[in-house]
């Protein structure tokens, strides 16, 4: 581990090494190399914009920006949580937000030529909405500047914000993501600062806000959870009305944080898969590269899609 890495995770610094399992040939990505990688790079330095593809060391940055996909952190770099699993830089954010950011992320989403855009953000306890103002003004920039562009958010919980899902939901993103992450009983180790069930109500609120709103979660296997549980987790994400579902392997950002159980196989991904679209939902991803964001412009045209179809032959929205 780098001498700077406390740093970006103080209440960690001192825990013993987590030791994971050695990785498996199907987990091996390449490094962001190309010469599309860098321009996105510049592109964000340039407008003090952050990736979630560089803090949550995403696996498939390399894939994403050669050709030209990120996905932008908005509310700054520093989460109040402390997630056993996260790598996103952790503290007392510093500082006022941002009033430029949603005019920057615009700008970027134009230059960028993108059709599809997903916004997430950091957790921001320390403010009264949680963020969702920032939201909001970065999805109204986003239409009046680039209109054909769809947009996705992947929000916080927003735990004790009041109607934050509500107002960004008023907001009309075409995809509503926030992710459960795990099974309930590994909650208080792997995401203490927020409540399963809390959680759950949050993509259930946003279905009742506004059916038209496309919902999304996922969550992460290897991380010590049961077939069953991961299974229960369907069905109270169908519950819910979620329409789309990710699944993906947990990978250890550094020693600090939690080990990885184990390293789900191929197979079984390929199994969680075919259970999850027999359990109704339009749209399942389950690889073990698999993250929240990645090919969101190809799965989003898929998805709608699919509502499309089953609508036609007398299928469910949900």
């Amino acid at each position: 581990m780098s001498d700077t890495q406390p740093l970006r995770h103080p209440e960690k610094a001192r825990k013993p090494d987590q030791i994971s399992p050695r990785k498996p040939a199907w987990i091996r990505v390449k490094a962001p190399t190309s010469e599309e990688a860098a321009e996105v790079r510049r592109l964000m330095r340039d407008k003090n914009l952050h990736t979630v593809c560089e803090e949550a060391a995403c696996p498939n940055i390399g894939e994403c920006w050669k050709h030209k996909h990120a996905t932008f952190m908005i509310l700054g770099d520093t989460c109040t949580r402390a997630c056993a699993f996260c790598n996103v830089k952790t503290g007392n954010p510093k500082g006022a937000l941002d009033q430029a950011e949603p005019d920057n992320l615009a700008d970027s989403v134009k230059a960028m030529g993108l059709k599809h855009v997903v916004i997430t953000s950091v957790d921001r306890d320390d403010l009264a909405d949680g963020g969702a103002s920032q939201f909001v003004a970065c999805i109204e920039r986003i239409r009046a500047l680039t209109p054909d562009c769809t947009i996705e958010v992947l929000t916080p919980d927003f735990r004790d914000k009041g109607d934050g899902p509500e107002v960004i939901a008023r907001a009309k993103p075409d995809v509503f993501n926030h992710n459960l992450e795990t099974v309930p009983r590994l909650y208080p180790g792997i995401r203490p600062g927020a409540r399963y069930f809390e959680s759950l109500r949050l993509l259930q609120r946003v279905r009742q806000t506004d059916p038209s709103i496309f919902t999304k979660s996922g969550i992460m296997v290897g991380l010590g959870e049961t077939r069953v549980e991961v299974l229960q987790v369907m069905d109270d994400m169908r519950s819910a009305g979620v329409d789309f579902m990710t699944i993906g392997q947990y990978l250890q950002p550094t020693l600090k944080h939690v080990a990885v159980d184990r390293f789900v196989t191929p197979e079984e991904f390929d199994d969680y898969r075919a259970v999850a679209q027999a359990k109704g939902f339009l749209m399942v991803a389950a690889t073990p590269l698999t993250r929240s964001s990645h090919h969101a412009d190809r799965d989003f045209e898929a998805l709608r899609a699919e509502r499309q179809r089953r609508s036609h032959v007398g299928g469910t929205l949900t």
